[in-house]
């Protein structure tokens, strides 16, 4: 497959292959959020953005896994290196028990794992003056320990924000936000506070600003004289710097300004949510990093391939059995494939392709006179479409689907773009042109 040429090529989809992989699946699989019958056929051609399925169709994803694939399929950065891996077993470890040595120095690893993953993501935060990584199997479990270090600070309340959403663990779940399906019937942590998340000049002004003693909603009910909540009983802060499955809404300046202030007056600890923002997603390492806004805590995983909790030596607690996993630190090969993505973002300059791919994407669907289209926002290649219906927005991806360019829907009405962090400017134009396609299937659907 040559990704300078290569283009989508979609016979019937799902093919039979992929139906009977589906329904196979689905006699063990318990009920979940499946958005295509579309089968990756491992063993078939796939580089970049380009992927084959079990019945031979080429399809361009733009959903990088949900910013879980960040490179995309078969990154030569990271697929060279694993080559030379003589793979033993166990590739898991009980990490927290015991140590693995991948080679060489701990500094200068032949295969580096999650040592030296770490060593990764404290350079990457000691704008933060964060020094120290706990890690974990996945998001939510990044939260968690998040959330954890916290409380163990003291307070036993929380703020989390409309639209939000953090995992689906039960601590986790007691923060989201973004639809009643993720909690409904389910125990809660007690004490969160949901606030607004201003999106917009209008949202800041009529949902966050106040005439009340501290000038937003937030800082009023914190108010030492005229508040309802004593800021010693918040353990934390936690939102998203730019919000995803809530709908890829991008905070106002000001809204983050405030609280920051907030956190500076009251030594409250702000969570950022970097699981699907983070590693380069928004055109920089982390979307905290594009508000004034200083973060105590950072999590990520997705594009990691593990989760990681991260923050300062004063926020982890000293006794050595408040944070552990069996495979915290464990799982080596994931660790790898993190520490190669993390090193491909600096060595190939991605930062800075996702900023122009990103403008690229933008102006395009901007400029575009889209039918039902409202609203195009985002950061880098982390950018969203919002239509006027959810039924249109689901039909948009369904037949964007069968052209053979694959997206996702967030939020209520809004489809989400998150091609590979190395896209080129003409997988961008071919991207772009397949939804202006299945955007105009639809309207003559509809017609």
């Amino acid at each position: 497959m040559d990704r300078d040429t290569v283009e989508p090529q979609v016979e019937t989809i799902p093919g039979e292959r992929a139906k009977r992989w589906a329904d196979y699946h689905h006699q063990f699989a318990a009920p979940s959020t499946y958005v295509y019958e579309f089968v990756w056929d491992t063993g078939a051609e796939a580089i970049g953005p380009f992927c084959t399925d079990v019945d031979g169709n080429v399809l361009l994803d733009f959903t990088s896994h949900v910013a879980a694939a960040p490179l995309g399929y078969n990154n030569p950065a990271v697929r060279e290196r694993l080559r030379e891996f003589d793979l033993v077993d166990p590739l898991k470890i009980a990490g927290q028990d015991f140590y693995v040595s991948g080679g060489g120095s701990p500094a200068d690893a032949d295969f580096p794992g999650p040592t030296q993953l770490m060593d990764r993501l404290v350079a990457m935060t000691d704008h933060y003056d964060m020094d120290r990584v706990f890690l974990s199997n996945s998001g939510a479990e990044a939260v968690e320990n998040a959330i954890k270090i916290c409380y163990a600070n003291g307070g036993h309340r929380a703020v989390t924000f409309e639209g939000a959403f953090h995992g689906r663990t039960l601590g986790a779940l007691s923060l989201n936000r973004s639809k009643a399906v993720h909690r409904t019937g389910y125990p809660e942590v007690p004490g969160v506070i949901s606030v607004p998340y201003p999106a917009s000049q209008e949202a800041y002004e009529t949902r966050w600003r106040t005439d009340g003693p501290g000038g937003n909603v937030l800082a009023d009910k914190l108010d030492p004289d005229q508040g309802v909540i004593d800021p010693e009983e918040i353990a934390y802060i936690i939102l998203e710097p730019l919000q995803g499955e809530g709908g890829y809404r991008v905070p106002h300046p000001e809204f983050a300004r405030d609280l920051d202030a907030l956190r500076e007056r009251y030594g409250i600890n702000v969570i950022a949510d970097e699981i699907q923002s983070g590693l380069g997603r928004t055109g920089e390492l982390w979307a905290v990093d594009h508000l004034d806004l200083t973060p105590d805590v950072i999590t990520s995983a997705k594009g990691l391939r593990v989760g990681a909790t991260i923050s300062r030596s004063d926020v982890f607690p000293e006794e050595t059995g408040r944070l552990s996993s069996t495979w915290g630190a464990g799982d080596f090969i994931a660790a790898m494939q993190g520490v190669l993505t993390i090193d491909a973002i600096h060595e190939q300059n991605l930062l800075a392709n996702v900023r122009e791919r990103g403008e690229q994407l933008r102006a395009i669907v901007e400029e575009a006179d889209l039918e039902g289209v409202v609203d195009v926002r985002g950061r880098g290649l982390m950018l969203a479409v919002e239509f006027d219906t959810k039924e249109r927005r689901e039909a948009v991806v369904e037949a964007a689907f069968r052209r053979g360019l694959l997206t996702l829907g967030c939020g209520h009405s809004t489809l989400r773009l998150l091609p590979p962090l190395d896209v080129t400017e003409r997988e961008i134009e071919l991207g772009a042109r397949l939804l202006f396609e299945a955007i105009a299937d639809v309207a003559a659907a509809d017609a």
